[in-house]
């Protein structure tokens, strides 16, 4: 387990524009490394907020896309190509704009696929492209990933994992569906904690006021099944990359802020 380490900017177009400069150099630097990269993408409005970013930065040449796996930590057990879903608004957000190889963007099974319209089915088929994506020298169902993303939600909750939900207390699984998640739509399909640990570095973003109380609490050590937020940690390195106002309540001898 990785003690937190927080960065705070101003406001979320420069934590945006900051974490994909900052996921570039990862990338760059496990391509570098192993010849390859893996990466684990979250939805929602910071998330897409930094493809964006990612899409307008120039040095977004320096990855090699075509080396590059894509994953994601939950989807919204839709029809493919439904707005709502994660991967399409990756797509437009970035994903259409670049090289990548299609056999590396491992998006979550759609509603409907051919698991149909069976969550649990699906779940457990992305489990298992997981594991076959696992090389041997990681020893465990899913691949080391380099940086695994995590939007946190006002109620404290990461990728579909929900408090006190059941998806929350999974500890064999790495992928399971949820069902009756209290936000629309209600079934989900979602890594588990477990897999989430298997990263090198995990990333939480977070910002807006709407996303003060939830910081706050998932950073005072409470526990995660009620606030899964403190229990998303990587092996290396786990970065709350926040702006001022989702850092509100913070105490201020946690952070620095970033340089503008």
């Amino acid at each position: 387990m990785s003690t937190p380490q927080l960065v705070v900017h101003h406001d979320k177009e420069l934590m945006a524009q900051a974490a994909a400069a900052r996921l570039i150099t990862k990338v760059v630097d496990a391509q570098a490394t192993r010849g390859s990269a893996s990466v684990v993408l979250t939805g929602g409005r910071n998330g897409n907020g930094l493809l964006a970013a990612l899409a307008s930065s120039p040095a977004r040449d320096a990855v090699d896309w075509s080396r590059l796996d894509l994953w994601w930590g939950d989807e919204r057990f839709l029809p493919e190509g439904d707005p709502e879903r994660n991967v399409t608004q990756a797509r437009e957000a970035l994903l259409d704009a670049v090289p990548l190889d299609p056999a590396r963007v491992h998006a979550m099974p759609a509603s409907d696929g051919r698991f149909g319209d069976d969550a649990d089915a699906a779940a457990a088929g992305y489990a298992a492209e997981l594991a076959s994506a696992a090389g041997s020298q990681e020893h465990g169902p899913v691949p080391t990933f380099d940086v695994l993303m995590l939007g946190v939600g006002p109620d404290t909750h990461v990728a579909s994992l929900f408090p006190e939900l059941p998806a929350v207390r999974e500890t064999e699984r790495t992928v399971v569906g949820v069902h009756g998640a209290p936000k629309p739509p209600p079934t989900r399909i979602t890594l588990t904690l477990p897999a989430i640990r298997a990263a090198r570095e995990v990333w939480l973003l977070a910002a807006g006021e709407d996303k003060a109380k939830a910081a706050a609490l998932a950073l005072s050590g409470a526990g995660e099944i009620q606030t899964p937020a403190a229990g998303a940690y990587g092996r290396r390195r786990t970065l709350w990359l926040l702006d001022d106002a989702a850092a509100s309540e913070l105490p201020r001898e946690l952070y620095r802020p970033a340089i503008p």
